[in-house]
């Protein structure tokens, strides 16, 4: 038997395959789908069925994908859309692989058609139940992504799902959902790699409201939308495949680098220290392990991307490029920026600055000025620094207006990767004075800077 959570860096998005006797089924696959073809080959299986829990918003989902390469069926969730691919779940409806069984559930309240997915294993007994997005470890799914202004509806068919359908199930049912920790698609999300029905009855906060009331007021709740969701939810209508030149972006010297696709937005994926000190100019700054969660934001679907990455490996980069539906990546910059100078390039840089100098400056009355680019809820859950300016970085490119160009900037997040997103955004529309303040809260607090 294989039963195998796959885990997407990033996206905090988990898929599971499961498989018995000679078949297996894979649930909400990424877009970059080998992974489970060498896992069910690995067992000596063939994936025959692929199911999804709805239509997702936050990645591509890669069920077109896996199906040509395999010729499963695709079962999808949301039966109620204007799917160009697979056919609709029937609540109810049963898959045998091998000696064991999954049943659809309906639990309707993330969208109007989720469906979980409860495994029962060789006895016939209730094991696992694959929850999406309804219910998470410690969270349960957003109900505002359909409609901001059907939440309150959307949490009371979300109420139904979790407290009539799912905990019914049983204490010892294990819960596999479609994320962890990081994900958007939840506020809150634990860190339990692991957990059961059980678990969540006792620990996650939200199912504390055990009234209908209690529980739409708790979650019926409208939050910060990314913009790229409505691009995915576009594409996982119509379903997508994978390019063909798939995972590897073309190297390019320094002379194609700058002179091909001159439109296309260059997109610098180093830490923000070798950032800082020297890069092609008007390049955007998201380090590779924050690619996932603010390329969307940041960089338009209709112009190509060039890269510059810590080296000529480009497949982690494009991999997340493409889960996110970003396929037209022009080429990389090989040789990195030390290929750039040598053939006599200018380069830019952006100054940084310790907690310490910015203590110094600040009981100095400098003049400079400090913008804080955490979230609302950082900064409750953490302090504020006394006359910072807060702009949350998600919101910075319509807000730069308050930014001040005659002034020293210095920019300040939780640790400094984030205020190098920031500064490259105010460098390229030319702020010319910026700096980032590197260690960003967590040095802050680890010297006697005062928190507000």
């Amino acid at each position: 038997m294989l039963l195998e959570r796959v885990e997407s860096t990033g996206l905090a998005h988990y898929s599971y395959i499961i498989g018995d006797g000679r078949e297996a089924v894979v649930i909400d696959p990424r877009r970059d789908c080998g992974v489970y073809i060498e896992l069910a080959m690995r067992e000596g299986l063939r994936i025959t069925t692929i199911l999804e829990t709805h239509r997702n918003e936050d990645y591509v989902v890669g069920s077109c994908a896996l199906a040509a390469r395999t010729g499963a069926m695709i079962w999808h969730a949301d039966g109620q859309l204007d799917y160009k691919y697979g056919e609709p779940v029937e609540p109810g409806q049963e898959w045998r692989i091998g000696q064991l069984r999954l049943r659809a559930l309906d639990t309707p309240g993330h969208t109007l058609g989720s469906v979980s997915y409860l495994l029962h294993d060789q006895d016939g007994v209730p094991w696992i139940v694959f929850t999406g997005d309804t219910l998470f470890a410690g969270d349960v799914g957003r109900v505002d992504l359909v409609d901001v202004t059907r939440t309150d509806e959307m949490a009371d068919h979300l109420y139904d799902s979790i407290f009539g359908t799912l905990l019914p199930l049983g204490d010892e049912i294990i819960v596999c959902p479609g994320h962890g920790s990081g994900s958007v698609c939840g506020m809150a999300i634990a860190e339990r790699a692991w957990t059961t029905i059980g678990l969540e009855r006792r620990h996650n906060p939200r199912l504390q409201h055990t009234t209908r009331d209690d529980f739409v007021a708790s979650v019926a709740h409208v939050h910060e939308r990314p913009p790229y969701f409505r691009r995915m939810e576009a594409l996982n209508l119509s379903g997508a495949d994978v390019p063909a030149s798939f995972p590897y972006a073309r190297p390019m010297g320094p002379d194609e680098f700058e002179n091909v696709s001159e439109q296309a937005i260059i997109l610098d994926t180093r830490m923000e220290l070798g950032y800082s000190a020297a890069h092609v100019p008007g390049a955007v700054s998201i380090w590779l392990g924050g690619l996932s969660r603010f390329v969307g934001w940041f960089v338009p679907y209709d112009q190509q991307i060039k890269l510059v990455n810590e080296n000529e490996g480009s497949d982690a980069t494009v991999r997340q490029l493409l889960r996110l539906g970003y396929d037209d990546v022009a080429g990389i910059l090989s040789g990195g920026m030390l290929a750039w100078h040598n053939s006599g390039r200018i380069s830019q840089s952006i100054s940084t600055i310790t907690v310490q100098r910015l203590c110094y400056l600040l009981d100095e009355r400098a003049n400079a000025w400090i913008l804080d680019v955490r979230s609302d809820s950082e900064l409750a859950g953490q302090g504020e620094i006394g006359g910072a300016y807060h702009i949350h970085l998600t919101q910075l490119v319509e807000r730069m207006d308050e930014v001040p160009r005659d002034r020293p900037v210095m920019v300040f997040c939780g640790s400094g990767l984030r205020s190098m997103i920031a500064a490259s955004l105010l460098q390229r529309q030319g702020w010319d004075d910026v700096t980032v303040v590197l260690g960003g809260l967590a040095g802050w607090s680890s010297i006697t800077c005062p928190l507000r």
